[in-house]
């Protein structure tokens, strides 16, 4: 069985007062972690005083970092840095990054083995525009992406890493992909893995799903057999709908 994973994107939102009021109000409520493992990834000045403040079942990511140790790099964060204060995983590659900040399939890999380097799980994001879903190419452009982020990676590697499948026009839009959408291209990332790798890397890797997820929807998410768990936006600036989708997820694994 594959541990569910819930892992809360608050991208540019919340003060340090904010987020401070938060983890202590999810702390005492958050489940075991040996059935579903609980994330939160705020902006980056205020990640070493939520993992100073992180209880026995939470823990705090990064939403980027840099693919270099350190250098001439205003304004960026390196894996050194993040495994120094405590940070446990980060994303890479949201779209977001990829749109705004000119992330590319290479450099996404890059930040992969740097992040791995220093024992930081990755949540690597993949998915495709509307354009590209309605010319039906999804398959072939996200396998895409995964067979260049993975690259060069070991089986141990890959299996110690989450992928995040989130197609681009579900999010912030309040559009989801239908569970049978999201499960169709997981399912396909889980057999490009497998292909790439064996089926035991395949079926060991866990996969999330991201785009609009909230309350209303995340039973009919964690009911597909290849979904195990999702990368949360909006719904996870809020204290209770992020422990809704905590219990669900427990609650399915």
């Amino acid at each position: 069985m594959r541990k569910p994973i819930i892992a809360g994107n608050w991208k540019m939102h919340k003060t340090r007062d904010e987020a401070l009021q938060f983890i202590f109000s999810v702390n005492v409520k958050v489940p075991n972690k040996t059935y579903v493992e609980t994330v939160v990834c705020p902006p980056a000045p205020i990640l070493r005083d939520l993992v100073k403040r992180q209880g026995d079942h939470l823990r705090i990511g990064a939403q980027t970092m840099h693919e270099e140790s350190e250098g001439a790099f205003t304004g960026e964060v390196s894996a050194a840095l993040l495994e120094n204060i405590g940070v446990d995983y980060t994303i890479i590659g949201h779209s977001e990054r990829r749109e705004h900040f000119n992330e590319t399939d290479q450099s996404v890999n890059k930040k992969i083995h740097q992040a791995l380097r220093y024992e930081i799980i990755p949540i690597v994001c993949v998915g495709e525009s509307l354009e590209i879903r309605e010319q039906n190419e999804t398959d072939a452009y996200v396998s895409a992406q995964v067979k260049k982020a993975l690259h060069n990676l070991s089986e141990t590697q890959v299996k110690n890493l989450v992928i995040a499948y989130e197609p681009i026009w579900a999010i912030g839009t309040g559009k989801t992909a239908t569970p049978e959408q999201a499960e169709e291209t997981i399912k396909t990332i889980r057999r490009v893995i497998t292909t790439l790798y064996s089926p035991a890397v395949g079926d060991a890797i866990r996969i999330l799903y991201g785009g609009s997820v909230k309350p209303g929807n995340i039973d009919d998410l964690m009911a597909q057999p290849d979904i195990d768990g999702a990368l949360v936006g909006g719904a996870s600036l809020n204290a209770q709908d992020f422990l809704t989708l905590v219990e669900a997820a427990k609650n399915a694994s």
